[in-house]
């Protein structure tokens, strides 16, 4: 299918998904929001992709958010059901996902990075709620997120002043897990390598049980997990032999996810 505003690559098991708005920060307009969610649901039902990555077109911006000017000539907030940029409401995608953020990161644009599970990023980076000094809010997740990912002090910093963070002040907060000076979508890259030399089914059972155990006691996380579904399906799987009999015999896993 052909996107007017967001470009899908695959290679190998990895889906990399461009915003291609370059002229507008890559804002995202009704449309862009709407091909979005469409590439993340085809992503999620793909048993052949297993990591997405991200990312923006041009050297200059990830995302700066919300088309301001399509709101500003009335074409309103709607968001997908599946959350800004069909991505931050997305509370079942098991399947990790990783910002390759290459410049400016605003409103909705950070809020698409925290509902990440990884994030690199450019020097050049530049990460803000700005939405109070526009008159709006943070409602597509950074005000649930950004207090559980730095503690309330330093979120209310950010989101009661607007203040723009550095990428290096950003990897201090731990909201980056990697600088990069050079190609941030090759670290990408690498990143997803990693993950790919894991067994996909281990890996959303990871997630899954990680990001629900962050509303659950440490007592119940630990016996709920085992009910999970990615759990459950991890057990169950050809990869939880392969995984055993090739650290016996000493080769490298071939994950059949599933």
């Amino acid at each position: 299918m052909t996107h007017e505003y967001v470009k899908v690559d695959r290679e190998g098991r990895c889906t990399i998904i461009t915003i291609n708005r370059p002229e507008a920060h890559n804002a995202l307009n009704a449309a862009c929001h709407t091909e979005l969610e469409s590439v993340f649901d085809k992503f999620a039902l793909d048993d052949e992709q297993w990591v997405a990555i991200i990312t923006g077109a041009g050297g200059k911006a990830f995302c700066a958010g919300h088309d301001l000017k399509q709101q500003a000539a009335g074409g309103g907030l709607t968001t997908p059901a599946k959350g800004f940029g069909g991505l931050t409401n997305r509370f079942d995608l098991a399947k990790p996902v990783i910002a390759a953020v290459n410049g400016v990161a605003m409103g909705g644009g950070f809020e698409i990075a925290l509902a990440c599970d990884i994030v690199v990023a450019s020097e050049n980076a530049v990460f803000a709620l700005p939405e109070p000094r526009v008159g709006l809010a943070a409602l597509a997740g950074g005000i649930q997120r950004l207090p559980r990912e730095i503690g309330l002090k330093r979120a209310m910093g950010m989101m009661l002043t607007g203040r723009r963070v550095s990428a290096e002040e950003a990897f201090s907060l731990g909201l980056v897990n990697e600088l990069v000076s050079g190609d941030v979508l090759a670290a990408a890259r690498r990143w997803a390598d990693e993950i790919l030399a894991c067994s996909p089914m281990s890996v959303r059972a990871t997630k899954e049980a990680v990001l629900r155990g962050l509303s659950r006691s440490v007592s119940e996380g630990l016996s709920e997990e085992w009910e999970y579904p990615s759990m459950r399906a991890m057990l169950a799987s050809a990869d939880a032999i392969e995984g055993p009999q090739a650290f016996a015999t000493k080769r490298k896993p071939n994950w059949k996810g599933r």
